[in-house]
């Protein structure tokens, strides 16, 4: 992944949010997989890469009241903040999914199209070390990457694609699979993506057994 902050400032400041690849209108999957974790309306939800995405907007007409959204882009944070009626209802964070502090739990933690840019070993494992603290034990997962068939790159980069069973085996066993499916992703050129959508539960620690009596 690139580590260049003026990378991703570059895009969203020379291309408008719905010419880049990953633009789409209304986020219906996503929305969907977020509906399946039927979670109560106050729930924390944290949106990974939200940049100029919809969701954040969708899911306060939807009448979830506690959302943030993180990206490495202010610009695209900007362009995010007005599609929205009320922006300040709306927790936005710049920073670097890989080293931030939330300094706080969320119930669900969705992200289309972040996770498949960590292609070396030591970006996947800060992400998963911020994902694991910040995710709240049985709290849900959301992940959309490309899928086994889906680009090689994106926006000048290399990207990892994850079939279900690889998706599963990269988080580990801290993490329950739900539900799975691959979308073919409209791009504004006229093109299609594969993408794997893949629902997951972060396991309840054991309980510690009682020290049997002396």
């Amino acid at each position: 992944m690139s580590t260049d902050r003026a990378h991703w400032q570059h895009v969203y400041e020379e291309r408008n949010p719905s010419q880049v690849s990953w633009y789409e209108p209304r986020p219906e999957a996503s929305l969907s997989l977020i509906e399946a974790a039927d979670l109560p309306r106050n729930a924390a939800i944290l949106d990974v890469g939200g940049g100029a995405s919809r969701l954040a907007g969708e899911l306060l007409k939807a009448g979830y009241r506690d959302v943030t959204v993180v990206d490495f882009s202010g610009a695209a944070l900007e362009a995010a903040r007005a599609k929205i009626d009320e922006p300040e209802r709306v927790d936005w964070i710049e920073a670097d999914i890989r080293t931030h502090d939330f300094a706080r739990k969320y119930d669900l933690w969705h992200d289309r199209a972040v996770f498949h840019f960590m292609v070396e070993a030591v970006d996947r494992d800060a992400y998963l070390g911020v994902l694991s603290r910040t995710l709240r034990p049985g709290g849900h997962l959301i992940l959309a990457t490309f899928g086994p068939e889906g680009p090689t790159s994106c926006s000048g980069l290399p990207v990892q694609r994850y079939g279900t069973d690889e998706l599963a085996e990269t988080l580990g066993d801290e993490f329950e699979l739900l539900r799975s499916e691959i979308r073919l992703h409209p791009t504004p050129s006229g093109s299609f993506q594969q993408f794997l959508y893949a629902g997951f539960r972060s396991r309840e620690p054991a309980p510690i057994a009682p020290s049997p009596a002396s």
